[in-house]
Order: structure tokens, then sequence, then C-alpha cells
């Protein structure tokens, strides 16, 4: 609740998503939590009146697993002091669990400072949930093991709840902060890696379990009738709303492939040329995305319904005018109007 209230979450919000969540989110939330600051506070708190006086003694760091040691403290400039040798002469390593000043959120330095530009729009509220926020913290400590336990979905789950329950609100949650980050490390590729193992695990045992029950395999033509493209913003780092709206749809019975690595114009209209879908898609979590690719596939195919994910109202300003060009503001709404197309066809 304290990292949540420090964050800029509500107090009452912060409140209820620590009183919700699991021992096992709680567990991974205290082993990654920020160090937090130790005072000494000097005074008597029976008397009235009476003046307090706090000193500053340093931090006390996130507990480590068992078997780690902790190798250095922060004395009161902030700095970090290595601490002696471990009993066998030798200097530990830093547990990889430990949580360090890595992050501010917003990516300012003050609560008054203009927030860092993220894909999220002005509007959308901060999520709260306990797993969201552990899952951040997960990712900001570099671990995939625990990233991989928060992100679980079974074949009998929903990847649409999976995504704008959890995986997106930590997606946007990170992209808003500001990370001093090591060689090799990067908190959004972690936590993309494992979202989107998660989905390649998702769907291998949704499909064999639609082919145990007598089901047709996924290159049967009765599947690949019906197929939609998924485009991605071409500046997407990692399409992970265009994976999560694939494995939604497969969860739904319809089919999904996506475009990934570079595609121009000439060859997005090339792709839609040989796959011949029954719609196009183009998901992103970007709030103002290039949509060359929209009117291209547009203008060459003016009746295919081409179905465009947009939360900012300024960006939709671009999109070309026609019928079958639809902007539609949220994952859910994108998968329900998809589905309808393929329904009706």
């Amino acid at each position: 609740m304290r990292r949540l209230t420090l964050e800029g979450v509500a107090p009452v919000d912060a409140a209820r998503a620590a009183v919700e969540a699991g021992e096992a989110e709680l567990e991974v939330a205290t082993r990654t939590a920020p160090a937090l600051p130790t005072v000494q506070v000097e005074g008597d708190p029976d008397s009235a009146g009476a003046e307090f006086a706090e000193t500053f003694l340093g931090t006390v760091e996130a507990p480590t697993a068992p078997g780690d040691e902790q190798t250095d403290t922060v004395d009161e400039a902030g700095e970090a002091v290595p601490a002696g040798p471990t009993s066998g002469g030798e200097q530990t390593e830093e547990p990889r669990g430990r949580a360090r000043l890595r992050a501010l959120p917003g990516g300012a330095t003050g609560g008054d400072a203009p927030a860092a530009a993220g894909p999220r729009a002005a509007s959308a509220p901060a999520p709260t949930s306990g797993r969201v926020s552990a899952l951040v913290d997960a990712a900001l400590a570099y671990s995939r093991t625990a990233c991989d336990n928060l992100l679980v979905l079974g074949p009998e789950g929903d990847p649409a709840t999976w995504w704008t329950d959890l995986v997106e609100p930590a997606w946007l949650r990170l992209s808003e902060r500001t990370v001093l980050a090591g060689p090799g490390e990067m908190p959004e590729v972690v936590l993309a890696t494992a979202a989107l193992r998660a989905l390649r695990h998702y769907t291998e045992e949704f499909e064999r379990a639609m082919v145990e029950a007598g089901g047709p395999p996924a290159n049967h033509p009765s599947r690949m009738r019906k197929i939609v493209l998924v485009f991605a913003a071409p500046d997407e780092v990692v399409p992970l709303s265009a994976h999560a709206l694939a494995a939604a749809l497969a969860a739904q019975g319809s089919m999904a492939r996506i475009v990934t690595g570079p595609a121009s114009t000439h060859r997005s209209v090339e792709l839609v040329t040989m796959v011949r879908p029954t719609a196009v898609v183009l998901a992103t979590t970007q709030t103002k995305p290039d949509l060359d690719v929209v009117h291209a596939v547009n203008e060459s195919y003016p009746e295919l319904p081409i179905f465009v994910g947009l939360r900012a109202d300024a960006a939709a300003t671009d999109l070309p005018f026609g019928p079958t060009v639809q902007r539609v503001r949220s994952f859910t709404g994108l998968l329900h109007e998809v589905l309808a197309v393929i329904k009706a066809r």
C-alpha cells in the first residue's frame, strides 16, 4: 500500500489492492519492493505540544531470497556503501531480486513535473490492481521467473481479460517509467518476453485441447477460410496487443495471423492480396500511430472491413473516411467488432 501511494495511487485504492492481493502476489511485491527510508524519531510522544525531530539513518532494502546476503547499504548522502567481505573472504554478488532506485513514476523528478509521453490516453485511470503492481515490480527487478508466474494463462483462461486487466495496465505503467538500467537490462523486454511466452503456451494448449475434442487443426481449410490479418503500428517496439488480440480471437474459434517485421504500404497490400482476409485490424497501444497501412489497404480494397484500435480522439481524424473503416476505442470493443464481422460472413 505504501509503495502504491508513493506512485500516486489514492490511499483507498492502494488499500483495496493490498487487501485483494493473493499470497503469491504479496510475496513477489515484498521481495521486489523499493528501499524504504529509515528514520530515528526523537521526542516524548506523551507530552502535549512536544516537538519531534527525525534523523535519516539510511534505507531498509527488500527481503532477499534464502541464501542471499545484502552486499551494500546506503549512507546519508544516498550513495551505495559496499559491505565487507563474507565469511568466506569473497564479496557476494548482488541478489537479483533486490530493488534499487531505478525508476521514477511518471518519468519526472517532482510531483508537478509533466508526465513522460506514453501510450496511455490522458483520461485513462491508473491501474490499482495488486497483481498489476506485482508484475511491474517483477519487471523492474528483471525477474523472469516472477513475471512467468504472474502471467500464467491456462487453456481455460480468457486472453482478452488477461490482457485488459493485467498485461496492458502493467505495460502502460512501465512505459511511463524512466529507468536507470544496466547493460542488457530492459524492464519492457522482460515483461514482453514473459507475455509472449504465456500467449504461445496458451495457444498450444488450446489447440491441443480442441483437436483432442475432435475439432479441426489450426491449418485446416475450414479454419483458414475466415482469417483475420492483424497489423501493428510501424514503430511498435513489441506488438503485444496484436498478439493478445490474435489469441483472444483463437479462443473464440477464429483464426488470426500477425504481421511482424518490416511491412511497407506496398508489402502490406501484397499480404492482403495473398491472404484474402475476412478483416484487417491495426492493434496498437500507441496514442498516435502511423496509419499509412490503413490508407493503403483501404484504397486497394475499399470493401474490406478494417478496424483500428485508437484511444485518442485526435488520432482518429487521420483515418480514411469510408463505411468499411471503423475506429474502436477499447481492446474489448475491437474484439467484439471483429467477431461480429466474422460471424456475418
